[in-house]
């Protein structure tokens, strides 16, 4: 066994892309680009901030003091205007953004023009709550287009916002609301998870018996009838939004200025929050996707991770919608109803980029080949593998298929 284990650590087999997809690709060689980051960090850097748009220019690229880092010092920007307000005083003011599917297959669809609609609504009412720049908002919503209206609400107007994953209990959502500080959670009645009713304003209601600096809870109610709101605490999503206006200017906020604090999952101790800011993390993330995904205009995006992590907040968030993508994302399992899900979801909406995981693609593996076969793959150019080291077998299986 250790042999064998020993053998697969030494894979050495390479998969080149087709000409087709080298001749198109942003990056021709990837060892001349890098080696560019390297010897000149600043212009790299520079050049790549200077695809987005800025209120006011940078009079350094990085200030360096270990083990502290200060990109684009003094220049002003904000990260939700770049991903909605640039495309929109474009052609893609028409062009999906976003694509939900729940997990009965329910579809809500977004072109950025209204994306941004419905984010100015979402800001214009969270300032109406009193949330002023550098306040935190927790949000603890399962994989729903709310989600990612939230979180760029909040970006729009300098608010920092915190997403909690859905599936942690009542004290763990409580510590980091705590920690934060926060004065807003945003929440919804229920997630589904197999079919099954997952309550969560229960959780939320035990966890804030100890959050003393929560003044509001907005909930998203996906139920009829939904559960009965406590005014003027409590307060439901669709009421709360409705009545705004559709346009909000963006904060024009330093480069340092916190985006978001994302909580590490505690398994090694307390949950420490990190802490990420407009100006880096806004170019870091676009020019990653950009790069990674070599991502363009007519692709589908489908990544499977959940915004309540970090790749989901980088890779189904904020690095697409800087790129202009148009991204798919689903609730639920990769194998319920059926094994045949992600496959289906691949063909009905012509994705051309896959970004999942080793432990999906090994549970999708138990299913045999005859699932994916059911369905036409052929629009997939770029495959994506995230979170843990991919094992050769599970590659190998993931390419071929």
């Amino acid at each position: 066994m250790s042999e064998q284990i020993e053998t697969l650590l030494k894979e050495s087999r390479t998969y080149q892309p087709t000409p087709k997809t080298i001749a198109a690709a942003y990056i021709k060689e990837y060892e001349t680009e890098y080696k560019k980051s390297i010897a000149d960090p600043e212009t790299f850097w520079s050049n790549a901030a200077k695809e987005l748009e800025w209120f006011a220019p940078w009079n350094k690229v990085l200030e360096w003091e270990y083990p502290w880092a200060k990109w684009f010092v003094d220049a002003r920007c904000n990260i939700a205007y770049n991903c909605l307000d640039r495309h929109v005083k474009t052609w893609r003011k028409n062009k999906v953004a976003l694509i939900w599917v729940g997990e009965n297959d329910q579809e809500r669809i977004f072109t950025y023009g209204e994306l941004y609609r419905q984010v100015n609504r979402c800001a214009n009412a969270l300032k109406k709550l009193g949330l002023q720049k550098g306040d935190r908002v927790t949000i603890y919503l399962p994989k729903i287009p709310e989600q990612v209206i939230a979180m760029l609400a909040c970006a729009r107007i300098g608010v920092i916002h915190s997403v909690v994953y859905s599936g942690f209990s009542a004290p763990a959502l409580a510590s980091r609301v705590n920690d934060a500080e926060a004065k807003v959670v945003i929440t919804a009645d229920v997630g589904f998870d197999r079919g099954k009713v997952i309550n969560l304003k229960p959780v939320v209601d035990e966890a804030l018996k100890h959050c003393p600096t929560v003044g509001h809870v907005v909930v998203v109610r996906r139920q009829v009838p939904g559960p009965a709101l406590s005014a003027p605490k409590e307060i439901d999503w669709n009421e709360w939004v409705k009545q705004e206006r559709a346009v909000c200017d963006a904060e024009q906020l330093d480069a340092e200025t916190p985006l978001y604090i994302l909580y590490t999952s505690g398994t090694t101790g307390k949950p420490k929050g990190v802490v990420h800011v407009h100006g880096g993390y806004m170019v870091g993330t676009y020019l990653t996707t950009k790069y990674v995904f070599d991502l363009k205009d007519d692709d589908v995006y489908f990544c499977v991770a959940d915004p309540g992590w970090v790749t989901g907040h980088s890779y189904i968030v904020y690095g697409p919608l800087l790129n202009g993508a148009t991204i798919l994302t689903a609730e639920g399992k990769p194998d319920y109803p059926t094994p045949g899900r992600w496959w289906d979801l691949i063909e009905r909406y012509g994705v051309s980029i896959f970004y999942t995981t080793p432990t999906a693609i090994r549970l999708l593996m138990r299913y045999g080949e005859d699932w994916p076969k059911k369905s036409d793959l052929s629009t997939l150019r770029i495959l994506g593998s995230v979170g843990e080291p991919i094992n050769p077998e599970a590659w190998e299986w993931y390419h071929r298929v």
